[in-house]
């Protein structure tokens, strides 16, 4: 006995439009019939597309479904990559081929929808983990710019030097110990040296220093020496030296 393919069809119609009142449109009745069913992930909310996946399962019934394989299609997807449309009809294609023979939208329905809520828990994790991968750079980057570069001896004075040549504070300082420097008469007026080797000198001699006598008029007439400004601005010069 052959099988009647058109009352086998028109009975999982039924059935199918009674499983999925809400989620089925039956689009043709001629010559095949021809549906569409919605399925979405659980966090799907049409209103708000933002969270979930869903798509349209359209299926055409060939003239001798089910002992053939029925024609599949996805229309309106949402927040679904193309890589997930064809991943999906690979999917459903080897349940398919698994069910020729028996009435199997409904295996292939819930196949699809099971794939589905995979796929979108994957993206989702992906998400937490890109999310925390740029959390943890961000909170890498911050330390580190607290953190700086490690300063050794060597890196500071080198610092230093740069910074004070830039700055002019090196050329000020260089300025300020030219300034300092003392003149040969300067040196000399202020050198406590011969004043200790004199008084050595007379203590080696027996001679008590409250005995000794000075006498003031030779330095009376000290104001009008005339002492050489070259020889006195030289660095070297030595008192005494040119006699």
């Amino acid at each position: 006995m052959s099988r009647n393919y058109k009352e086998d069809q028109a009975n999982e119609i039924e059935a199918l439009e009674s499983i999925y009142y809400t989620e089925m449109e039956l689009l043709e009745k001629e010559p095949s019939y021809k549906f569409s069913i919605t399925i979405a992930t659980e966090e799907y909310n049409a209103d708000e597309e933002a969270d979930g996946m869903a798509c349209k399962l359209v299926f055409t019934y060939t003239p001798n479904y089910p002992d053939e394989a029925p024609e599949v299609a996805i229309e309106d997807p949402v927040n679904m990559e193309e890589l997930y449309e064809r991943k999906l009809l690979e999917h459903m294609k080897q349940v398919i081929e698994e069910n020729i023979g028996m009435e199997m939208i409904f295996s292939l329905v819930s196949s699809a929808q099971e794939w589905l809520n995979e796929r979108w828990d994957d993206h989702k994790l992906h998400e937490e983990e890109e999310r925390t991968r740029k959390l943890l750079e961000a909170e890498e980057a911050e330390r580190k710019k607290f953190e700086g570069t490690r300063v050794t001896v060597e890196s500071f004075l080198k610092w230093r030097a740069e910074f004070e040549e830039s700055t002019g504070i090196a050329a000020k300082r260089e300025k300020n110990n030219d300034s300092k420097k003392l003149t040969g008469k300067e040196l000399f007026m202020c050198d406590t040296t011969l004043n200790d080797s004199d008084i050595k000198f007379l203590l080696e001699a027996g001679e008590s220093i409250e005995n000794v006598k000075i006498d003031e008029t030779l330095f009376q007439d000290i104001g009008d020496l005339e002492l050489d400004d070259d020889d006195s601005n030289d660095e070297d010069w030595v008192p005494g030296a040119d006699d």
